[in-house]
Formats: C-alpha cells, sequence, structure tokens
C-alpha cells in the first residue's frame, strides 16, 4: 500500500517536504539499476558514492554530466595550478562525442560554454577507442584540456553502438568523463541477450536512457545514475537559509538538477513495475524487437531494396537501390498518404529511411500492412521515374 499527500503529486522543492517523493524515487531507480543489471558503484542502496535521479529528458542529462564534469576539472585544475582563472581553463576545454550522436549533445557544449568535437565513426556507424585516442593526442598538443565524452549506445540514425569496451579505458587514463546516452536502447538492456550491449558501463561516471521511451513509461522520465554523487552535488548545490535541511547531501535531489522544483515521477515507474512485472517488459521489447526482423526480412526478400545499417533492436534503416533524391520522393509519398509516418536520416552520404516499431499495440499484421503500403508505393514511384534507378524487383 502506498500512501501519498497529494500536494507532493506535483512537485518536491525540498525532501525534507515530500519525503515520500524522494525516497520512492530513489528505490524506484534501483530498482531499475539492478534490472540493468548496472554495477554497484551507481545505486543509492549499496555502500556505492553513486545513485540515480529522473531528469525531464535526456538533453538534460547529458547537460548535467557535461556541467557537472566541468566544474570538477575546473576545481582539480585551480587545485594544482591557483593562479589560473575559471575563464582561462574553461577556454581551454573540449568536450567530444561521435558524430552520429544527437543534437543535444552539441546543444550542451553551446549551453555549457565549451568547445565541443565530433569523432567519426568506422563504417558500423560506431565510435572506436583509436579514433578517440588519435584527437586527444592531437588537442592536448594543441594545449586543450579535454574533459567529456559522451558515448551512445543507440544512436538515434541508425541505434548504433560506440565500443564503450575501448572508449572507457581511455577515458578512464585520461581523466575525462564519460556519460553514456542509451536514451532509447537503454530499456532492451532489462533482457539478458541485449545486456552485453551495456559491457563497459564499469567505466563511466554517468548513465542515462528514457523510461519514456520505450519501457511504458509516460513521458517525462529519463533515468540518469552517476558513480559519484559529490561530483554532481558538487556543481549545482546552492545552499541559502530556505534550503537548508538535515540531509542535504543524498537526501535532495533538488542539487541533482537544474530546476529546483520536482513532479513525483517515480510513481510512474512504481506503477509500470508493478502492472507489468520485469517478465513482461522484457516480453513487451522482444516482440518489438522479434517485428523489426521481420520487417528487415520482408525488405530484404525485395530485390530493389537494401538494409543501409545493422538492425540490433527495433529500429530498421532501408532503402531503395537509387539515388537520395528517389529515396525522399518515396519517404513523402509515404507520409503524404497518411497511413504510416517514416522519418529520414543520413548514412554515409546516402538518404535513408527508418521504420521504428514503438507502440504498445503494435501487432505483425501492422508490420505486414505498413510493407505493402510502402511496396505499393515504390512500385508507383519507379514506373513513373525509372530514369532514377535501374533496379527491377518483385512488389507485395
Amino acid at each position: 500500500h502506498l500512501s501519498v499527500h497529494p500536494s507532493i503529486h506535483t512537485f518536491s522543492h525540498l525532501s525534507a517536504a515530500s519525503p515520500a517523493c524522494t525516497e520512492l524515487e530513489t528505490v524506484m531507480l534501483d530498482w531499475l539499476g539492478k534490472m540493468l543489471k548496472l554495477p554497484e558503484d551507481f545505486l543509492a542502496g549499496t555502500e556505492g558514492r553513486g545513485g540515480g535521479v529522473i531528469q525531464g529528458t535526456a538533453s538534460e542529462a547529458t547537460l548535467i554530466a557535461l556541467l557537472a564534469a566541468r566544474s570538477k576539472i575546473v576545481k582539480l585544475i585551480q587545485a594544482d595550478h591557483p593562479d589560473r582563472s575559471e575563464t582561462d581553463i574553461i577556454s581551454k576545454l573540449v568536450a567530444y562525442s561521435s558524430d552520429q550522436a544527437h543534437s543535444s549533445v552539441e546543444r550542451a557544449g553551446l549551453i555549457g560554454g565549451v568547445r565541443m568535437k565530433k569523432i567519426p565513426t568506422d563504417n558500423k556507424f560506431s565510435v572506436r577507442g583509436d579514433a578517440l585516442q588519435k584527437v586527444l593526442e592531437e588537442d592536448r598538443a594543441a594545449g586543450l584540456i579535454p574533459f567529456f565524452f559522451c558515448a551512445t549506445l543507440g544512436t538515434t540514425p541508425s541505434c548504433a553502438f560506440d565500443c564503450v569496451t575501448e572508449l572507457g579505458p581511455i577515458c578512464n587514463a585520461e581523466k575525462i568523463w564519460m556519460h553514456i546516452d542509451a536514451a532509447y536502447a537503454g530499456s532492451a538492456f532489462i533482457c539478458p541477450e541485449f545486456r552485453p550491449l551495456l559491457n563497459g558501463i564499469e567505466f563511466a561516471d554517468s548513465f542515462n536512457f528514457n523510461p519514456h521511451k520505450w519501457l511504458l513509461v509516460n513521458f517525462d522520465c529519463s533515468a540518469m545514475w552517476v558513480k559519484k554523487r559529490s561530483d554532481i552535488i558538487g556543481a549545482f548545490k546552492m545552499e541559502p537559509l530556505y534550503l537548508k535541511h538535515d540531509h542535504q547531501e543524498s537526501g535532495n535531489h533538488s542539487h541533482w538538477q537544474i530546476p529546483l522544483g520536482r513532479r513525483f515521477r517515480s510513481l510512474k515507474i512504481w506503477f509500470v513495475f508493478r502492472m507489468y512485472g520485469l517478465k513482461g517488459l522484457q516480453a513487451y521489447i522482444r516482440k518489438h524487437v522479434g517485428l523489426a526482423k521481420d520487417f528487415e526480412s520482408l525488405v530484404r526478400a525485395d530485390q530493389r531494396f537494401e538494409i543501409s545499417a545493422d538492425v540490433v533492436l527495433g529500429l530498421v534503416c532501408f532503402k531503395l537501390k537509387g539515388s537520395n533524391e528517389l529515396n525522399e520522393t518515396l519517404l513523402k509519398r509515404i507520409n503524404n498518404a497518411r497511413k504510416i509516418h517514416l522519418v529520414p536520416c543520413q548514412l554515409a552520404g546516402k538518404f535513408v529511411l527508418r521504420f521504428a516499431v514503438c507502440a504498445r499495440t503494435t501487432e505483425s499484421r501492422h508490420v505486414q500492412e505498413a510493407w505493402c503500403h510502402i511496396s505499393h508505393l515504390a512500385s508507383e514511384l519507379l514506373q513513373e521515374l525509372p530514369h532514377l534507378t535501374t533496379v527491377v524487383g518483385i512488389t507485395c
């Protein structure tokens, strides 16, 4: 039984004013962390110094991590060089991300007032250790101070995975804060067969994914964990008299985020977990991955189309064999018909269509109907614009 005062459904300013809000959030993030098999360093209910907090979006989590990393590196440098000003240090800082990372990562650098460099990816659209190491050596030689790297597990364009097992040791050796953004893909890590995609998490300083994307929790609910909560608190803690109370460090999530006010978002997680259970949530993820694999098979069976990236979870990147213009026209016709909606991306200079299985009620028949619709529109287009492709194949 859970009894909650009505006033704290809306927001919590202090944990002392809304203890149920703070305590349930701490417990829910530990529950979720254990479902993901996170290292104990990230859990609040252990001997570790970390813990979890619910942010509004992955964009916020990335910004929080970057600002915490910036604060930490400035303090470390000033401890050894008291004469160096904060302005001088920040002017030399440089952060890194994949060239496939979400635009919010670059935006975090913009808001944080630091330069952001994109690391080139391999043919699987993944950042590898040697690519990062090369850029770090060049920047240190140029007098810059590398301090933050955002690795992506499940990129937005193609659901690619940066090689965290290679990147993590480099970041640790170079004293660079590594944040892992798994906004979409993180939900799948509750399944044992997908958990290896999170290998290397032990090297990270912070980790985030969005239960509101693929774990049946309503927006907004973005789960973030840190290995050392003091790093986050040290960057954002302010103590006017009206905010002081007896449990400042561990019991006030206002010090873990940008706004002071907070909603009771952990209730959403509690209800979903109680309704579905771990096995129910795992079955939900596996069903979507299976449907995506079914769609991939349909695409591969049609010689007019090709798969543009590995299908790992619930996203299928595909295109007609032909020009970017051809695929742009196909996408416009698909979306204008308003039966299904697809969002494109650019992969290696090619205009690519993306089919994402993400609705709770999606069934196999919906996937079949979507493919027949796409195939039919492709047939009409190829008859009208034969000069844009020389490939002839089968239709639905």
